[in-house]
């Protein structure tokens, strides 16, 4: 499909590519968060063990985290475009194929290896890069505003496709992320350019003399994505960005993503009620991420993580601890879903200015597979120690203390300005 020389709004075309990313991340992160409602309703239908269900769901957040740098370095040899209604179509087919899953295999292979591929092409990565691509300026509020539509993802999804899995079933559930995923590939084919320059137009915030982007990266995509892992894991920065993220990982999605409802569950709260506690903490996350992105412009991004993880940790070991009143649950809400996210538009700063502009998606491709990693972690423990243990104590306070941990590593990120490529230290 040819896209036109011209476009409405001017530079502010800008904010229909934003917007458009939003949704696509929107409806990726409703995908991700469908494991947490299934547990429940699949256990009930096939006898499914949660630490089967949450295997399952631990390859699929392995994978999307995994597949980040590779997508980042995908999107530079083909484009945004082609990569995104790709895994867009992968996840359509993921979901609706799920359908008609009877066993824990078939659980496997739609919502771990498809939708952990799918996903991974249409998260941070894809965000990180396109701010990157059409943003000179404002960059830390409109990374803060893509990430937060994770948030909004849970606000959306996560109440009525419980409410779905109560009253229709766990079935209409999967065949509606099926089309949600289906509807936005013409979407993407009509408003996303692949760059600025293809309509005419500069970066936002850009000088009027600023050299066009030079286009597509030309290459070996494996060599180009693990050779920049190569030279990043030299330097110690990135492994403090890689361990902090970890952690962010090991306690949001892969922790209460997950598990959560699980949780509430275990203490005699029903599935919707438990899906709208996520969806109170997605409204103040969808706050909290973008003030985040906002401040992370003005401050030290150091003392933003070490702020953010110590709360968290503290938030996470108080949980179980709690009378889980409406009360006590919604006071966590709120403050947990302040935190949730709001770590991705700091880290993202920090890797840019350690790595350069132009090979900062890769190297966060790689910090953002720590986060999955960390999340797979999570999400296959407490899964196996709720089973052993029979409760979910012992993976919520072992969350809370990483949390803590983290605060402290991220103190010792180094900060300054970087060569404008990896490749020059490699010369």
């Amino acid at each position: 499909m040819t896209i036109p020389r011209s476009r409405p709004f001017g530079q502010n075309y800008a904010f229909v590519v934003v917007a458009v990313i939003f949704l696509a991340l929107l409806v990726s992160a409703g995908m991700r968060a469908t494991p947490g409602v299934l547990m429940l309703p699949l256990g009930r239908a096939f006898g499914w063990s949660q630490d089967s269900i949450s295997s399952a769901a631990a390859v699929g957040i392995l994978l999307y985290g995994l597949m980040g740098p590779f997508a980042a370095a995908l999107m530079q040899r083909f484009g945004i475009r082609h990569v995104l209604v790709t895994a867009l179509v992968v996840m359509a087919i993921a979901a609706g194929a799920s359908s008609f899953m009877s066993q824990p295999w078939h659980l496997l292979i739609t919502w771990g290896v498809l939708s952990g591929a799918g996903t991974g092409c249409v998260a941070v990565v894809l965000g990180a890069t396109v701010v990157g691509r059409w943003f000179s300026s404002h960059r830390g509020l409109m990374m803060g505003l893509l990430t937060a539509s994770t948030a909004t993802g849970t606000l959306i999804f996560l109440p009525g496709l419980a409410a779905i899995a109560e009253y229709s079933g766990w079935r209409t559930v999967v065949i509606t992320i099926a089309i949600c995923c289906a509807v936005l590939i013409p979407l993407v084919l009509w408003l996303l350019p692949e760059r600025p320059a293809d309509i005419g137009l500069r970066r936002f915030g850009a000088p009027a003399d600023e050299a066009a982007d030079a286009g597509v990266v030309q290459g070996n995509l494996f060599a180009l994505t693990i050779g920049t892992l190569q030279r990043a894991s030299k330097r110690g920065s990135f492994w403090f960005l890689f361990a902090t993220f970890f952690v962010c990982g090991f306690t949001t999605n892969g922790l209460v993503g997950t598990h959560f409802i699980a949780l509430c569950g275990d203490h005699g709260i029903p599935e919707v009620r438990a899906a709208g506690l996520l969806a109170l903490m997605g409204i103040f996350d969808l706050v909290g991420t973008t003030a985040s992105g906002w401040l992370t412009d003005r401050v030290d991004p150091r003392k933003l993580l070490f702020a953010y993880y110590g709360l968290r940790g503290l938030s996470l070991i108080y949980l179980p601890y709690s009378d889980f009143s409406l009360a006590s649950l919604s006071l966590f809400g709120i403050f947990y879903g302040l935190d949730w996210i709001a770590t991705v538009p700091p880290t993202l700063r920090l890797t840019t200015d350690a790595f350069g502009e132009r090979d900062a998606p890769i190297v966060f491709g790689w910090v953002v597979a720590g986060h999955q990693v960390g999340a797979a972690v999570a999400a296959f423990m407490a899964g196996v120690l709720r089973v052993q243990l029979g409760s979910y104590l012992m993976p919520f306070v072992i969350a809370g203390a990483t949390g803590v941990v983290a605060a402290f590593l991220a103190l010792r990120i180094r900060r300054g300005s970087a060569p404008s490529r990896l490749a020059a230290e490699a010369a």
